[in-house]
């Protein structure tokens, strides 16, 4: 009982802590803006650390967050190599050549309205296919190694950066693009020098979207064969043997992983975007 009293406290406390420091002035400043998350985020470890201990939640339904660090501890080597070939061979390659591609397509339907009426509903159509049907598939074609991962995640993230790189295309005013035109601009330096900076806030609000799901497409694909390493490997297999607190390690990993790639993303998207209103904090 004393732990789930010393877990209440603990939260009502850090509430109580945050929601000052958000409603305050400083929550505006740089350090603020990261004081707060984290805050946020370190009271969520501490009730959870509190409420698995207090209720005595067996380790095979839900490990305590010590646990699981323990478990990172001990399985640094095991762990770093699922994270080379699940995100560095799979999720990485697939997000470059997947994002690539779609910009290169954007460009060429903005370039054809015949593409445009056509690429797109296909583009659609693709987008809706469930993942757990293509992955097998995907594997059969390029083999059990990261090919076929990075396959998986070219065809997750192809769509989204797609779409909002067509509309940011889209973005610049008509009265810019005739005004380009009045200087005897070519249809690409008007690409060039207006529409593609225009485009930039909607092509990063696709990477973003694309980082998270490249991370999951290269894991889902592993379930379906891998060699014998890899995070869905990983997880795939210690699940069938309940070791719960593995399965919570790569699950920890793999969102690190992911939060950092979208964290790189926002960084190169303040530096390229920095004219846009939504960069002047």
């Amino acid at each position: 009982m004393s732990w789930i009293a010393g877990t209440v406290i603990v939260w009502l406390a850090a509430w109580a802590l945050n929601a000052r420091v958000a409603a305050g002035g400083w929550s505006r400043t740089k350090t603020g803006r990261l004081f707060v998350p984290l805050l946020f985020g370190v009271t969520l470890l501490v009730v959870w650390e509190g409420l698995v201990r207090g209720l005595n939640v067996a380790p095979v339904i839900l490990p305590a967050p010590s646990a699981i660090a323990a478990k990172i501890a001990t399985s640094l080597p095991t762990l770093w190599a699922d994270f080379v070939q699940t995100v560095l061979k799979g999720a990485l390659p697939g997000f470059l050549i997947g994002s690539g591609a779609a910009v290169a397509t954007a460009i060429a339907i903005d370039r054809s309205p015949f593409l445009q009426r056509g690429l797109l509903p296909i583009g659609n159509f693709v987008a809706a296919l469930p993942i757990v049907g293509l992955a097998p598939i995907l594997v059969m074609w390029f083999g059990f190694d990261w090919q076929s991962k990075a396959a998986v995640v070219v065809v997750m993230v192809f769509f989204p950066v797609l779409v909002n790189m067509v509309a940011g295309l889209q973005a610049s005013e008509r009265m810019q693009r005739d005004l380009m035109a009045t200087w005897g601009a070519s249809y690409w330096q008007t690409l060039m020098k207006l529409r593609l900076p225009a485009a930039m806030p909607f092509l990063f609000n696709g990477l973003k979207i694309a980082s998270t799901l490249a991370l999951i497409g290269a894991i889902v694909a592993e379930f379906f064969g891998s060699p014998i390493y890899g995070m869905g490997f990983r997880i795939s297999t210690e699940v069938g043997r309940l070791g719960l607190d593995m399965v919570w390690a790569t699950i920890a990993v793999a969102a690190l992983a992911g939060s950092a790639l979208y964290g790189l993303i926002v960084l190169i998207e303040r530096g390229v975007t920095f004219w846009h209103p939504s960069q002047r904090h």
